[in-house]
C-alpha cells in the first residue's frame, strides 16, 4: 500500500525554516519526492510518499516542526491561509482506498490537536460536515466562526490546519505578462466550476509582485473530466481578447503521467516541467 501527502506550509521566503520541516519529514523514513517555495505566495509545498502509517507519522512531525518554526502573526503573502501547516491532504496511490485515507486523516487530525494543541478542520473525503467537504468553503466559513472538528479557537501563532483525504490534484499556475490582477481574477472566476465554468476547476487570481506579473492559480481536481489543455485554452482565449500575453505555466508538486498524455500535442508553455516531476518517474526511480 502506498499513499502520498502534499502539505502546504505558510512559509516561502525563509529556506532554513523550510529545510527544517523537510528534514523532519525525511527523518520519518518516507520517500521525499520534492518541495518548492514561492516568495509571493509565501508558501511552500512538500510532496512525499510511502506506506500509510509512515506517511501519517511524517505529516505529524512536519506539522510539529511548522508550529515551532513559523509565526502566522508575522506572515504576509498573497495566498489564502488558515495556519502555518495550512493544508495536509492524504492521497491514495496504490493498494489503498480513499476511505481508508480518510480514516487516517481523521486520526491524524485528532492527534495534531491532542498532542500539539493545533485546531483542525477536516475536508474532502475526511469531512464530517457537508459544509466542510470543499476546501474553499472551510477557508470562507472558518474566519466567520465555524468551529474546528478537533479543538477550539486558534493557536496563538499557528492558526489552524485543514487535514483531509482526496484524489490526486494538479496544482498549476498560468502566469500572465501584466500587472492587472483584476484581469486575472476575472479569468479565474469565469473558468472555475463554482462560477459556472469548467468542471473540476478551482481557480483564483493573484499578483506576483516579485515578477511584475499576475497569475491564474488553478487546482485541477479531475484531469479526466477536464484535461489541462482545455483549461489552458480557456485562459488563452480570454488573454487574447484582452491583449494580454501568457508568460507560461508552472507545475506545483507532482503530476501523473496520464494527465500529460491526455494533453499530448498541446503547447502548455511549461516553465518548469521536468521528468522528475512526473509521479510515476519519481516512484520508479525510488522503488
Amino acid at each position: 500500500m502506498m499513499i502520498e501527502c502534499v502539505p502546504n506550509f505558510s512559509e516561502g521566503r525563509d529556506a532554513e525554516k523550510m529545510r527544517a520541516i523537510v528534514e523532519a519529514i525525511a527523518s520519518a523514513g518516507v520517500l521525499l519526492l520534492g518541495w518548492e517555495s514561492d516568495i509571493d505566495h509565501n508558501r511552500s509545498v512538500v510532496t512525499f510518499a510511502g506506506e500509510p502509517e509512515g506517511v501519517a507519522e511524517a505529516a505529524f512531525e512536519a506539522v510539529r516542526e511548522a508550529i515551532g518554526k513559523i509565526d502566522l502573526t508575522r506572515h504576509a503573502g498573497v495566498h489564502p491561509r488558515l495556519g502555518v501547516a495550512d493544508v495536509v491532504p492524504l492521497v491514495p496511490v496504490e493498494g489503498i482506498s480513499l476511505e481508508r485515507c480518510a480514516e487516517l486523516a481523521r486520526a491524524l487530525g485528532a492527534r495534531i490537536w491532542r498532542e500539539l494543541g493545533l485546531p483542525v478542520y477536516l475536508y474532502e473525503a475526511a469531512a464530517l460536515r457537508t459544509e466542510c467537504k470543499r476546501l474553499e468553503n472551510v477557508r470562507r466559513l472558518a474566519p466567520a466562526g465555524l468551529a474546528p472538528d478537533f479543538g477550539e479557537g486558534r493557536h496563538p501563532t499557528a492558526g489552524a490546519s485543514v487535514v483531509g483525504a482526496r484524489k490526486f490534484l494538479i496544482a498549476w499556475n498560468i502566469n500572465l505578462r501584466t500587472t492587472d490582477v483584476g484581469a486575472a481574477r476575472e479569468m479565474a472566476r469565469e473558468i472555475r466550476e463554482s462560477s459556472g465554468g469548467l468542471p473540476a476547476v478551482k481557480s483564483i487570481g493573484l499578483p506576483l509582485e516579485s515578477r511584475g506579473e499576475v497569475q491564474v492559480s488553478i487546482n485541477l481536481v479531475d484531469f479526466e473530466r477536464t484535461p489541462l489543455h482545455v483549461v489552458f485554452e480557456a485562459v488563452r482565449e480570454r488573454c487574447a481578447a484582452k491583449g494580454i500575453e501568457i508568460a507560461g505555466s508552472e507545475l506545483i508538486g507532482m503530476i501523473p503521467a496520464a494527465a500529460l498524455r491526455s494533453s499530448e500535442g498541446y503547447d502548455l508553455r511549461w516553465q518548469n516541467l521536468r521528468p522528475e516531476l512526473v509521479l510515476e518517474n519519481r516512484l520508479r526511480g525510488a522503488y
